[in-house]
Formats: C-alpha cells, structure tokens, sequence
C-alpha cells in the first residue's frame, strides 16, 4: 500500500496520468460525437432508403386498378388484388430487409385508415388503422416521409417509409407503407458501435503511449536535475547535468550548472584559503619543536613521491600533497607540554596523543569533505594487520591515500632526531620500513618508496 502511495505521489505518474487523461476526454468526446453522427447520419440513410423504396413501389401500384379492389375481405379474391399484391411481393423479394409492404387509403373519420392490399394477408381490405399515432404517415400524403423514431404498433417495433399513389390527375388516392424491423435498425447501429468502441480502444492506447511518452519527455530531464540536486547535497560539487534541450528546463539545467559551477569555485577559493591558514598553523606548531620542524613538508614530499611511483595521476598525487602537509592538524589539540616533553609520556598522555587524528578530522571536516583527504588525517596512524589506531581498520579497510602517508610518516619519524631518540640513517630507516611490509605497512607502497629512495 505504502509504494502504491509513493506510486500515486511520484510527478511523472502525475503528468502522465494528466495528460493521458486530456487526451483521453478529448478522443473519448470527439468519438462519442462522431459515434452520434454516424448512428444519426445512419438512421436518416435508412429512412431515406425507405422513401426511396416506397416511392419506387408507389410508382408501380395504378391508381386505378386499385380503386377496383373492394375494401372487405373478400376483395383479397379480385383480380386486381392479387396483380397489385403480385408487384408487391416481388418488390419485397427484391429489397430483402422489407418486412411488410401495404397500401392504406382514408376513411371519413380524421386520421382513421383502412387496408386495401396487404400480401401478407396480415390485414384484409377494409380493415381499420389508427394513423394518428404516426405523424410521417400521416404527411405521406403530401409527398414521401419517413417515420424519425422507431414506432410500435400491433405488428411490433418497426421503422416505416411511405410515399402517395399518385391518380391520373396526380392527386394522391392512397399511400404504399413499407416497414423494416428495428432490429434489422439496431444490428446496423451495433455494428456502427463496435467500430465505435474499436476506434475509443485505439484512441485509449494511442493516448497512453502519447501520454507516457510525452511525460518522459518532460520528467527525464527533471529527474537528471533532482540527480544533481543530490551530487551538490552531498558534496560533488563537480557534477554537471547534461540537457540538451533548448526550452525551460534547459535554461534551468544550464542555470543549475551555473551555480554548481560558483559553488565548485566558491569552495576551492575557501579550501585554499583554508588550507594556507591551517598550513601556516601546522608550521607553527612545529616551528615550537626543534626536532618536528619541517616533518610536514617531507612527510607530504615523499608521499607525493610515492604516488606518482604507483601511477596515481598528478591530480589525485597533488590532492594527497595537500592532505599530507597537514596529517598531524589535530595535535593543535594536545598540550604543548605533552608535545614537548623530554621524558617517557604516561598512559594518559599517550592516550591524548593517540587522539589527535580524530580531533584533526574533526577540524578539517566541516571545510574538506573529499573522503581521501580525510582518511588521511584521520588513519595514518593505522596498520596493514589492523593493529594500529584510532579504528583498528586493517589492509582493504584502508584508503590508499592514508596507506603512502603511513609510510612517509614513519620513515621521516625514523631519519629525524627526537629529545628521546636519535635518528636512523636513510639505509637503516628503509631496512625498518621493509621489515614492516605486511605488519605495519602495505607492501606495495613500500616496494615503491623504496625505488623512490634510490632515486
């Protein structure tokens, strides 16, 4: 239920499901309004066809001849009867969807009919029609019409043309009827509705595809910008959104890459101001301690020196340049008694000097974010077998940028007098970086500060 929500929630499902649905109203409208048309312009092409055929069988009947036929039942045994019933049936025969054809005159009573053929025999000459309930056939008089609506009487549902006969002086005597049933009316409307719902599904579908097209179209290049929107969020400040497009959204992903673009400049301006005063610091710091003077600078030289020996590219080699010069920040948080003292440190001591590389990622964190440089500040004090501090991480755990300062780190400790040691020759100091290879250092960063040495 809850990704149904998220579903239902997401922008893209609603701007598709919007513009599906426009264009849906839209072909649904535009098909119920061509629907109409036809079944309407179907209807009148029967009741036109119907005029057609009554005033075709009209023609056929003499006016004459059928004024001979006598209005009783007995009159369906006169000659003139069965010839006009003859021409009548054939006309039926030949028009298949006739149902009945007849032939009514006027009686004295307003709008009563009576029957005079009928080859059906389903009425008798003379019969009485109420024609009053039929007002098309009650105009055919004055000239061919057709029933608008579909009408019932006693012989069902029906829809009904008629057409005068006409005498020898052109005066109508009579009218010829001819009826087709409605369902022969709603089999044709059927099949003009299921063309109808065939043309809605294909709008559907076409409307769909339209609409989920057309969406992605928009959404796409929207997702590309929330995209960046997180790179910037977390940092890679470096991440540009690609759109090509000429509209609104491309002057907004262009404008977007503008501002990633002051913010990467805004940042480095920061970092190396914030790098040159955090350096001056670092020398500071050391410039207290005649036997630290200078460490940084060496430590980062060698491990710039290393980098580029393992084929890491200039750019990354200078970053972790940077990040070497000030690998030992957090000592600014320890007691310069304790970082100048003489003699052996207590427990607690070394306990506040085994903190500096968290108080110095501490303090570089809020200003470079980059998670080499901080592993640098942070892990140099740590070893391959794990075993070093302030996390115990161990080979693979560690960022090969904290593994070259461990050993530049440690060889400069080695070559450098301290108030409590005195230093190592270059040859001895290499012999104890080699002998640390899988302890305490990785054995490929030493493989290639070795090289760097000999050089």
């Amino acid at each position: 239920m809850k990704n149904r929500g998220l579903f239902f929630h997401s922008f893209y499902v609603k701007v598709a499901l919007s513009f599906t649905l426009s264009l849906l109203f839209v072909a649904l409208l535009g098909n119920f309004i061509l629907l109409r048309y036809a079944l309407k312009s179907q209807f009148n092409q029967l009741r036109d066809k119907l005029k057609v055929i009554a005033q075709t069988a009209a023609l056929s009947v003499d006016a004459a001849e059928l004024s001979n036929i006598p209005l009783k039942p007995e009159g369906v045994n006169s000659p003139s009867f069965k010839s006009i019933a003859l021409r009548m049936s054939r006309i039926k025969e030949v028009n298949p969807v006739i149902r009945y054809i007849y032939i009514m005159v006027k009686t004295d009573a307003p709008g009563i009919w009576q029957f005079v053929v009928d080859p059906g025999l389903t009425s008798y000459p003379g019969d009485k029609y109420d024609a009053r309930r039929f007002p098309e056939m009650l105009k055919a008089f004055s000239g061919p019409s057709a029933d608008t609506n579909l009408t019932t009487d006693e012989w069902g549902k029906l829809l009904s043309g008629y057409a005068p006969i006409l005498n020898k002086d052109n005066v109508p005597v009579a009218v010829l009827g001819v009826d087709i049933d409605a369902a022969d009316v709603y089999l044709a409307e059927k099949d003009l509705l299921y063309r109808g719902i065939f043309v809605v599904l294909a709008g559907v579908i076409f409307a769909l595809s339209l609409g989920f097209i057309f969406s992605a179209k928009i959404i796409i290049p929207i997702k590309k910008l929330i995209d960046g929107t997180k790179h910037i969020t977390e940092g890679d400040l470096g991440y540009r959104v690609k759109i090509s497009s000429q509209d609104e959204i491309g002057q907004l992903a262009a404008s977007f890459n503008n501002m990633a673009s002051s913010l990467e400049e805004a940042r480095e301006k920061l970092q190396a101001y914030f790098y040159r005063m955090v350096q001056s610091m670092v020398r500071g710091l050391e410039a207290k301690d005649p036997y630290t003077r200078g460490h940084s600078d060496r430590v980062s030289e060698y491990a710039y020196q290393i980098a580029i020996e393992m084929g890491i590219s200039l750019k990354e080699a200078e970053l972790l340049k940077k990040a070497a010069q000030l690998h030992d920040i957090g000592k600014l948080g320890i007691h310069e008694d304790i970082l100048n003292k003489t003699s052996r440190l207590s427990e607690s001591e070394w306990g506040d000097i085994h903190k500096h590389p968290e108080v110095g990622e501490e303090i570089l964190k809020p200003v470079f974010p980059d998670a080499r440089v901080l592993s640098v500040i942070r892990s140099h004090h740590e070893r391959y077998d794990g075993q070093g501090y302030p996390d115990g991480l161990k080979g693979g755990q560690l960022n090969i940028f904290a593994q070259i300062v461990t050993v530049a780190d440690a060889y400069d400790a080695m070559v450098s007098a301290r108030s409590y040691k005195t230093a190592l020759t270059k040859e001895e100091a290499l012999v104890r970086i080699k002998e640390g290879a899988g302890t305490q250092f990785n054995p490929a960063v030493v493989q290639a500060f070795a090289k760097v040495l000999e050089r």
